[in-house]
């Protein structure tokens, strides 16, 4: 990150700044598009979303004057109106991909079909693409990180999203050779598995969220996305099955992450994790088999060893995602992707309720699944059914009981799913050994 304010300030002065294109126009979409517009050598250039007024609202909400805001219906429109220096909006997604003069896509819509098709055609129009949809990240993220490599593009997950800030602290021990035990993050709410976007209306309400989307908060599916995504950017598993949910303050956590042996909770290190009661912050336990150094850390006041705790408080969500986009354009770096022989995680699926044979489900944060986390390897052998690939049109076979761990032969998936067909081709690439 040192450096990118000067390197923001040089493409301001030569009047040649980032332009971005921002897909979603939710809380995500309106937050990046709010911090973006006023910062130095970047702009939220054009802002899509399948509801127009809320494209338009994302602008006028930070503060663009409303003649400066144009509507495009073709990538070409688009492209004069960013010449003539507006910003653009529009319904139509590949306006804001294929539109000459975009250097960077934003996906930002959390739907994980969405994410998938704009990702993919980010990449062949050769666009770096930032992922605010750690979703569908899970689902095919290795794919599509290949894809961009071959593409000579980025394809990243964020900044400011819970994966990308424990990223900070995981480099950061990496770079000064520190071993590292455990990643993970804190979470804001008890799990409760039984929340629906009904239950949920009123909050979501008062905090401008979408319901399905504080839904798949509470009931944990979020996290163990969020989860799966640190596990397969940096090889650890899940200390437990789901997550141990274990309830501390950031003063405990180098007392508990140790080995079960040690007097702490865990049976391996190299696990990710999630804890009650240090949210909204993420940490990375570490330790040094040098003496002098550990010596050094603890007369720092970072506890007694020997392991200690690096510890973000924050993590600012799509308002970081600048940081991101900017890596990707000018250093061609990502933020946070899948490390070679992932995907180490699985998010799985879960029966929120008992489900009948012949009922069609929802996708996550709705009323029928829930996530859940297991390594990848065992959700194979499960033949565990991945969350990302559940929708509307998904049909269970035969009943299924709440709390039930759903699989692929339970249920018939939508053969019309563009993010199904990238998967099939993942799993294909995997067992040919070309991922």
């Amino acid at each position: 990150m040192f450096g990118i304010y000067e390197e923001l300030c040089r493409l301001e002065q030569e009047n040649k700044p980032i332009r971005m294109s921002i897909v979603g126009a939710g809380q995500m979409g309106r937050g990046l598009a709010s911090q973006t517009v006023k910062m130095k050598g970047i702009v939220p250039a054009i802002v899509s979303d399948m509801y127009i007024d809320r494209a338009e609202s994302a602008l006028l909400n930070a503060g663009v004057s409303a003649e400066d805001i144009k509507v495009a219906k073709t990538p070409g429109q688009a492209a004069d109106w960013i010449k003539a220096g507006k910003y653009v909006i529009t319904e139509d997604p590949q306006v804001a991909v294929q539109a000459e003069g975009i250097d960077c896509v934003v996906e930002a819509t959390g739907s994980t079909e969405h994410g998938a098709r704009m990702a993919y055609d980010s990449i062949k129009a050769h666009k770096s693409i930032v992922m605010l949809n750690v979703e569908t990240d899970v689902v095919v993220g290795p794919l599509l990180h290949k894809m961009a490599q071959q593409e000579g593009v980025v394809y990243t997950g964020s900044a400011g999203d819970e994966p990308g800030a424990v990223m900070e602290l995981y480099d950061f021990a990496k770079a000064l050779n520190l071993d590292i035990l455990a990643i993970g993050k804190g979470k804001n709410n008890k799990v409760d598995l039984t929340m629906t976007p009904d239950r949920a209306a009123a909050e979501a309400a008062e905090k401008r969220m979408n319901p399905r989307m504080l839904t798949s908060f509470i009931d944990g599916s979020k996290t163990m996305v969020e989860l799966n995504a640190m596990s397969n950017a940096t090889g650890f598993l899940p200390a437990v099955i789901n997550g141990s949910g274990y309830e501390a303050s950031v003063k405990e956590l180098d007392q508990i992450y140790r080995l079960k042996s040690e007097g702490g909770i865990l049976d391996r290190y190299g696990v990710v994790d999630y804890i009650n009661g240090v949210a909204p912050g993420v940490f990375c336990i570490v330790t040094s088999p040098i003496e002098e150094v550990r010596h050094e850390i603890t007369y720092l006041k970072l506890g007694p060893g020997p392991n200690y705790c690096l510890y973000r408080p924050y993590h600012l969500a799509s308002l970081e995602t600048p940081i991101s986009v900017v890596r990707a354009v000018l250093y061609n770096k990502p933020s946070i992707v899948s490390t070679q022989g992932a995907p180490f995680s699985e998010t799985t699926t879960y029966a929120k309720r008992d489900l009948k044979a012949g009922e069609y489900l929802d996708c996550m944060g709705g009323y029928t699944v829930y996530g859940g986390l297991h390594p990848y390897q065992e959700a194979k052998q499960l033949n565990a059914l991945p969350i990302g690939l559940v929708n509307e049109r998904t049909r269970v076979k035969v009943d299924v009981k709440k709390g039930q761990l759903l699989t692929y032969d339970m249920v018939e998936l939508d053969e019309s799913s563009f993010l199904l067909s990238l998967r099939r081709k993942q799993e294909q690439m995997l067992a040919e050994g070309l991922l």
